[in-house]
């Protein structure tokens, strides 16, 4: 375990996947992070990586060779080196290898870069392409935070507030792909509330959110977390079937189409980065 703290604050990491794990308000003494529960979802905050969400068939071709990969990719279950730390900061890194080359054929370096703020914890992507050709990939985020945080509150206390949308346009799921078919939630003020129902047909996905803060509050007391990304051009909301918790997922990258022909580099979201080229995108969440 690999921890980060401060004065208000204390996060904590695992090798495996680069995990965020815990993050715990220390003058509250509450945890904010989703406790990997097996019995509902055993993750807490997974990173996806080199695509996001599933593949049609679960394969893709690239330059007429068929690859196969798993929903998410493989970067999550992988055993990332601690390239740094500091005071307020880790940085874990994963690099292609032998064993990432049997399913994805691209160099590449990723890197996790988690810095602990005043009042929360900021999480970077950095893809890094060390080879002379194009590597094609996707990546996003998927925390998972406690609802309720604090002892007798209920799921149904929850809701989340967006700082532009007054509706949300859902894209539908068939068996872990994109549909055709897409659903609009009207928002009252700019607000979702919270009830187990909502992810009972799969994670809410969207293509065209414009809010780029997310507060997750409750009706009961002020504790709560804001929840800020930019440059995501999809945004994912989901939670396991009657779990209390709720995924709030910024994503480069979205899952095939039903229609999609299989071909990595006509795969929607993906993105294209030149030789010795590097990209990153950040998240951060505020709590209180």
């Amino acid at each position: 375990m690999v921890t980060l703290e401060n004065e208000l604050l204390k996060a904590s990491f695992v090798l495996k996947g680069a995990e965020l794990q815990s993050l715990k308000s220390k003058t509250a003494d509450l945890e904010y992070i989703w406790d990997g529960n097996p019995k509902d979802w055993a993750k807490h905050s997974p990173v996806l990586f080199p695509i996001v969400g599933a593949l049609k068939d679960n394969a893709y071709v690239y330059h007429d060779e068929r690859y196969e990969l798993p929903r998410h990719g493989f970067a999550r279950d992988m055993e990332f080196e601690l390239e740094s730390k500091s005071a307020n900061e880790v940085v874990f890194t994963l690099r292609s290898s032998t064993e990432t080359k049997k399913h994805y054929p691209f160099d590449f370096t990723l890197s996790l870069i988690y810095t602990l703020k005043s009042h929360g914890l900021s999480c970077t992507y950095r893809v890094h392409n060390p080879s002379d050709t194009d590597l094609l990939f996707s990546v996003g985020g998927h925390p998972a935070f406690a609802t309720p945080v604090s002892s007798g509150l209920s799921y149904e206390d929850y809701y989340i507030r967006f700082n532009q949308d007054e509706g949300l346009v859902i894209n539908k799921i068939a068996d872990n792909l994109i549909s055709d078919e897409v659903q609009t939630i009207t928002l009252k003020d700019k607000t979702l509330s919270l009830k187990h129902e909502l992810f009972y047909e799969d994670a809410l996905v969207m293509k065209s959110l414009k809010s780029n803060k997310i507060s997750l509050q409750n009706k009961v007391n002020s504790h709560g977390l804001h929840f800020s990304f930019e440059g995501f051009p999809y945004f994912g909301i989901w939670a396991a079937k009657d779990a209390d918790f709720i995924c709030l997922e910024p994503w480069c990258g979205i899952a095939d189409s039903v229609q999609h022909n299989g071909t990595l580099s006509d795969k929607e979201g993906i993105v294209i980065l030149s030789a010795e080229e590097s990209w990153q995108r950040s998240w951060q969440v505020d709590i209180f």
